[in-house]
């Protein structure tokens, strides 16, 4: 390409991008968060927040609209106007929701326009202090001996039950009590105060209380070891194959404009690659993405796949 056509082509990029910001409405954004306050997700929304407002010129409002695996929240965005107003983060429970709950109100891949893939995180598998089991093979002898008696918490039932999942899948043949949670914060607190034993929760939420002797790691969820737990197994080095992690991204409602979600896009790409947000994330546990639009539906699609075969075969439903 030569120096004219690049320029061009760099011109035509900037007046997209300046027609886009000149059809946003001139009123605060909502960035609609659909777990309480204090969670992974949330967590995502006040470091990138500030940026994102700096960057549009638009006052950012984080709204938690908690509920039903994060469904509530997501109804709610989905029904919101269309004109880069409103933002919506998700968790990986975006691509599972609609295979265990009825009714919805919303289509997790009609109703939206995806924005960007913003950050992955690997699952830690945390137990209560108070809870003996230290290791995932001390935990599954425990739950063989007593079948019932473990109770493990997950965040509503859409984060596909990450430990009943894998122990199902891997034939370990025990059984614990599930314990659904609205969100990471209340969950986490119930751990801390030993009401429930075991739970998988993101390496952002686990590595501080951690760290802090308040719960304890079991096993990671990586397919690696991470630095900020260093010590602990991965949960594949017990049971080979198993992987979990958790995700964050940007949607917005059906119907919103091109050049919005273009612009929303860049602006993204822009505050993740920042070494503010970027090294407060990482510092956090979270690996950063910035995925592109399509990237990000595709990868919520692919994940929707895979979670599907494991609840047909599992028959897991939302009680």
């Amino acid at each position: 390409m030569n120096r004219i056509a690049a320029g061009l082509l760099a011109l035509g990029m900037s007046l997209q991008l300046v027609g886009a910001f000149a059809q946003y409405p001139a009123k605060p954004i909502r960035m609609i968060v659909p777990w309480p306050a204090g969670g992974t997700v949330d967590g995502v929304a006040r470091v990138i927040g500030p940026s994102f407002s700096s960057g549009l010129g638009r006052t950012i409002v984080v709204e938690n609209k908690a509920g039903a695996g994060g469904s509530i929240g997501q109804a709610e965005a989905a029904k919101a106007q269309a004109d880069g107003s409103t933002v919506l983060l998700v968790f990986d429970t975006h691509a599972v929701n609609h295979l265990l709950y009825k009714n919805l109100g919303y289509d997790p891949f009609k109703s939206f326009e995806h924005v960007s893939l913003l950050v992955t995180s690997p699952q830690v598998l945390v137990g209560a202090m108070n809870f003996a089991p230290n290791t995932v093979q001390e935990l599954v002898t425990l739950a063989k001996t007593e079948p019932g008696k473990v109770t493990y918490a997950t965040v509503g039932a859409g984060s596909s039950n990450h430990l009943n999942a894998w122990l199902r899948a891997n034939r370990t043949g025990i059984e614990m009590t599930h314990v659904p949670y609205k969100g990471g914060a209340p969950m986490m607190i119930d751990l801390v105060g030993g009401q429930v034993n075991v739970m998988f929760v993101s390496a952002p939420q686990a590595i501080p209380q951690v760290k802090a002797g308040r719960i304890k790691a079991l096993a990671i969820g990586a397919a690696r070891r991470i630095p900020q737990l260093p010590d602990t197994p991965t949960v594949a080095e017990t049971l080979p194959g198993f992987a979990a992690q958790s995700w964050v991204g940007m949607l917005v409602p059906a119907g919103t404009p091109k050049e919005i979600v273009a612009r929303l896009h860049a602006e993204a790409a822009k505050v993740l690659a920042g070494p503010e947000a970027r090294g407060k994330l990482a510092a956090q546990g979270f690996d950063v993405v910035g995925s592109t639009p399509g990237e990000f539906l595709a990868f919520a699609r692919a994940e929707s796949e895979k979670w599907a075969k494991v609840i047909r075969e599992y028959q897991i439903r939302v009680e």
